[in-house]
């Protein structure tokens, strides 16, 4: 069984804000899988599905971002699930926007809601599917917190949909694949397409060519040339 945990703060006053795209791509997976209505369970709000052809329970901490691991700790243990077995989607600073990878294990980089699973689970060896919210902009004159704490703006908002489509793309394929295979197959950077060489024109062959001849030696007519007896 794979436990799907989606980090965030409830609330409408959060419902939007960037911390909470973990929420948003839980939201998302549920809706796609088809899962049962979420009901209240473990200080949280929980749904069970079938995530690439295997039993999955979704997990939505309502305890406010810091105190997350209680939550995941009680419905870890009720169904018994390995760390090795929990999936937790959160908002990464430094990714730039759009930008899903995946990670297993690592510290929790300043993140509350990571740092309660660490200390509450024991350890942080569980998959990670980071979604990029990037930094704030220069000339942010607020602390991070109040930026995290906010929401996408004008020009971020058409890429949201997609984002979180591409983290539950991810959950899918770690259902199916496993992570290392996920990880292997969606962490690669796409390289930049080369430039097209531009097209030698006509002239420019031909001018090539007349230089070429230019700086041939004049060949002696028959007879001529040559030291004389």
């Amino acid at each position: 069984m794979l436990l799907v945990v989606g980090l965030g703060n409830p609330g409408p006053k959060y419902a939007a804000h960037r911390h909470n795209v973990g929420f948003m791509a839980v939201d998302e997976l549920a809706r796609r899988a088809g899962a049962d209505p979420f009901r209240e369970k473990f200080s949280g709000e929980l749904a069970r599905a079938s995530i690439g052809g295997q039993p999955a329970v979704l997990l939505k901490p309502m305890t406010f971002m810091n105190l997350s691991g209680q939550s995941v700790q009680a419905a870890s243990a009720f169904f018994k699930v390995e760390p090795a077995d929990i999936c937790v989607v959160h908002d990464e600073l430094d990714l730039p926007f759009g930008a899903v990878r995946l990670k297993l294990g690592g510290g929790h980089a300043g993140h509350n809601g990571l740092r309660s699973l660490v200390s509450h689970l024991g350890t942080g060896e569980f998959a990670r599917v980071r979604v990029g919210i990037g930094r704030p902009p220069p000339g942010f004159r607020a602390d991070v917190a109040d930026f995290v704490l906010s929401a996408f703006d004008s020009a971020e908002a058409p890429g949201v949909g997609p984002m979180l489509t591409q983290a539950a793309d991810a959950i899918v394929d770690i259902a199916k694949r496993g992570l290392t295979a996920a990880m292997n197959a969606r962490n690669v950077r796409p390289r930049p397409p080369k430039p097209p060489k531009p097209p030698r024109s006509v002239e420019s062959s031909a001018s090539v060519g007349a230089e070429a001849a230019a700086v041939q030696p004049a060949k002696p007519p028959d007879g001529e040339g040559g030291e004389r007896a």
